[in-house]
């Protein structure tokens, strides 16, 4: 297929079937567009609280990351229109795959944080506890590792007809993808913690809004996630199938469903609860007590008869 690219040693076609299988014009080019618009909705939505709250000195860096995701991607149905067009253009293929996997890591990111302070207000001995904060730090460190891994593997896949090497490829592949599943299942570790084990007696409150609330819009953007992650990582760890013979996940609907969709429902959740006003804590929280040091300050300016100053 690629004659004139073997003679340089690739990008070969790939002979095992993939989620979404080849793009074409009809359905994926419409079915791209019709995503793509709602990216770029969302991406102006939350650039425009980012910048709202900015101006207004409350910094939630979150939103900004929500932003992030969405461009992202933007990028990757833009690109997949593309090779929708240049079915053969192996490089362009690539690259669309590739942004498949990392463009969702932004939101397990944001996931993991918004469980943290829940977990960090309900039981503050443990969420700030040096374990718990050095453990965390690792599991970020790790994204970008795993970020590496799919992106090295999956170049080096196609760049070669060696089956020892493309075996080991889809051995990094997999291992990469189960981090990533294992990672958007921590805010549910982070949660149950909160709410199972005993009331603390220093527990806080944060931003507006119920802690149920907050619970709530933890545990299901997370359920979502790893519906996500898992669908991705059972597809690759099933046996491999010919082009000619593919599994229903390997099916189009699948794929949309189980990435995009999903994570519309997702920027819908965290959008539109406003989390960046439920989840806001005061700058330079480090240790128990700083969550609830605009609320004690309000109450103190309440006691002495001054007029509370604006939220930022």
């Amino acid at each position: 297929m690629f004659p004139s690219l073997e003679k340089r040693g690739g990008p070969y076609a790939s002979t095992t079937a993939g989620l979404g299988g080849l793009p074409s014009n009809l359905p994926d080019v419409p079915v791209c567009a019709v995503f793509l618009a709602l990216y770029v909705c969302f991406a102006v939505t939350n650039m425009t609280i980012f910048q709202k709250n900015r101006r207004r000195n409350h910094k939630f860096i979150l939103s900004g990351m929500m932003f992030g995701f969405c461009m992202a991607r933007i990028t990757t149905l833009v690109l997949r229109i593309v090779w929708a067009n240049r079915q053969l253009n192996a490089r362009l293929a690539i690259a669309a795959n590739i942004l498949v996997n990392a463009g969702i890591l932004l939101i397990y990111v944001i996931n993991l944080i918004l469980s943290q302070r829940i977990l960090r207000a309900k039981q503050p001995h443990i969420g700030w506890h040096p374990i718990p904060r050095t453990g965390s730090k690792v599991f970020y460190y790790l994204i970008p590792g795993a970020l590496i891994m799919v992106i090295t593997a999956t170049v080096v896949s196609v760049y070669t007809l060696d089956p020892d090497t493309r075996a080991s490829c889809r051995d990094v592949q997999l291992a990469a993808l189960t981090y990533l599943l294992v990672f958007s299942c921590l805010p549910l570790l982070h949660v149950a913690a909160a709410v199972l084990l005993p009331r603390s007696q220093d527990q806080e409150t944060f931003g507006e809004g119920s802690m149920i609330a907050k619970v709530v819009i933890v545990t299901l953007s997370s359920c979502m996630c790893i519906m996500i992650s898992g669908f991705k990582a059972g597809a690759n760890w099933s046996p491999p199938r010919p082009v000619s013979n593919p599994a229903w996940y390997h099916s189009k609907a699948c794929f949309y469903v189980f990435n995009f969709m999903l994570e519309i429902l997702i920027l819908c959740l965290l959008t539109f609860s406003r989390i960046d006003k439920r989840f806001h804590i005061p700058d330079g929280s480090t240790q128990p007590g700083d969550y609830s040091a605009i609320k004690r300050q309000e109450s103190e300016e309440a006691d002495v008869g001054v007029e509370p100053k604006p939220r930022s």
